[in-house]
């Protein structure tokens, strides 16, 4: 089985005349139906708001179309609460749910009026010490230890995660907080990772939404909102069935009338925190085939590498790739696989490696590859091992138009932050000046 790119051969190869390889790609139009999906499945709770967790994606050329639908953003460190900050969302647009917190993230946080997602009892002080009064609405995070299961077999550990309250500090959370002066109080889950089933939400959906009524029973909190944050996937693999996000809705809405509105809660605002979901398949990553190498296995090296993408060296994740070549029609990705290479980066790693032992296309040198799928948790997690640079992010835009919404890094970005000698400042200057102009990484 294969995936279909989102761009036509013919497209990116002009879209390669104009921003050299490798760069991110990511497609307008798709974000914006999924966006649309997403706001409909949810339609019938009035409350309901989409915060986009931003380590997924930080670019804010793609942030502010998802806002332009009122999504609000989910942060984790204070660098993503400036980003929100400069793209005019603060107050309750604005959800701060990070762990270990510095005392900086938490003063900012303050500063925008966010809403503060406590992940431990004890953050509960620290907040008071360091950043001031308690918002008027916050929320808790919940992990209810153990293994978390659906009828198709264990989803994840949450016993093992560094995140959440356990269910006997809630309250003493809750009543804390609200002698504190907080008004309007949130619960928050997540309990497993990219999911590709439509049962996931519905299944945690019930766990916190019968956990609310007990709390709000119990404590005579306000219960304005539950987050039942992200964790739904996509299906990285072609022969995996995507989520239908209608579907998913739908089970959230048939739990919520069944727990929260017998017991008075149907003013409960549901609120979602879906980066993987949102952007992940609207982006791939751009490379061109630049050598083959036969040893023990066929290589294929390309002009991008972990450091553009890290999943696959981090986690052994899979991503497709479609071989887009100019020798062979229009578009390979329904050719037949005739080859089976380890498709390499050039970084000094041997788990630089997009794919293993994959079955291709015949590659050819000079051949564009689109590697699948990495509009989320793509660019965000790139970093500079080797020395190697960033790549840049490109828009393809709605109207078939493109616009770079993320410059290449230079040698000069990647040392601004040193103090370094008069000489290497010099060199910087003329390849700023010279060979960057000419599409030097």
């Amino acid at each position: 089985m294969t995936k279909t790119p989102f761009v036509t051969k013919d497209r990116l190869v002009s879209i390669c005349e104009h921003f050299p390889t490798p760069f991110h790609l990511y497609d307008e139009a798709g974000i914006r139906r999924n966006m649309e999906a997403v706001r409909d499945a949810f339609a019938w709770n009035p409350g309901f708001r989409e915060y986009f967790a931003v380590k997924a994606n930080p670019n804010p050329a793609l942030i502010s179309i998802l806002g332009e639908y009122g999504c609000g953003l989910d942060c984790s460190s204070a660098t993503e609460l400036i980003l929100a900050e400069a793209l005019g969302m603060r107050g309750d647009k604005v959800m701060l749910s990070a762990n270990d917190v510095p005392a900086e993230d938490f003063r900012l946080a303050a500063e925008l009026d966010a809403i503060v997602n406590f992940d431990d009892i004890s953050h509960i002080p620290f907040y008071r010490h360091v950043a001031g009064p308690i918002p008027k609405t916050v929320s808790c995070r919940f992990n209810p230890g153990g293994l978390f299961q659906l009828a198709n077999g264990i989803m994840d550990n949450p016993g093992d995660s560094k995140y959440g309250m356990t269910e006997e500090q809630l309250p003493e959370a809750y009543r804390m907080l609200s002698e504190a002066g907080a008004e309007t109080f949130g619960l928050h889950a997540f309990l497993a990772s990219n999911t590709v089933t439509d049962e996931y939400y519905p299944a945690l959906a019930r766990i916190l939404f019968a956990l609310a009524v007990r709390l709000e029973r119990e404590t005579g909190v306000h219960i304005g909102f539950i987050n039942l944050s992200g964790g739904v996937g996509i299906p990285y693999r072609p022969d995996k069935r995507a989520n239908d996000i209608r579907a998913i809705g739908e089970g959230v809405r048939r739990a919520f009338e069944e727990i929260l509105v017998p017991a008075g809660m149907g003013d409960v605002a549901i609120f979602t925190e879906m980066g993987r979901f949102m952007m992940g398949p609207y982006g791939c990553l751009v490379t061109r085939a630049i050598h083959e190498k036969r040893t023990y296995k066929d290589y294929i090296g390309v002009d991008a590498n972990a450091c553009d993408l890290i999943r696959p060296a981090m986690y052994g994740a899979y991503h497709h790739i479609t071989v887009m070549g100019q020798a062979n029609g229009p578009d390979k990705s329904g050719s037949p696989a005739v080859r089976t290479y380890d498709v390499t980066g050039n970084l000094c790693e041997n788990n630089d490696k997009f794919a293993r032992d994959r079955a291709l296309p015949e590659v050819e040198i000079g051949d564009l590859l689109v590697i699948h799928d990495t509009g989320a948790h793509g660019y965000s997690m790139g970093y500079n091992y080797n020395g190697r640079l960033r790549s840049a992010e490109v828009l393809l835009r709605e109207d078939g138009g493109c616009r770079l919404i993320r410059r290449a890094e230079t040698p000069s970005d990647y040392f601004a932050t040193l103090d370094v000698q008069a000489g290497v400042h010099a060199r910087l200057e003329r390849i700023a000046h010279g060979e960057a102009a000419q599409g030097v990484r």
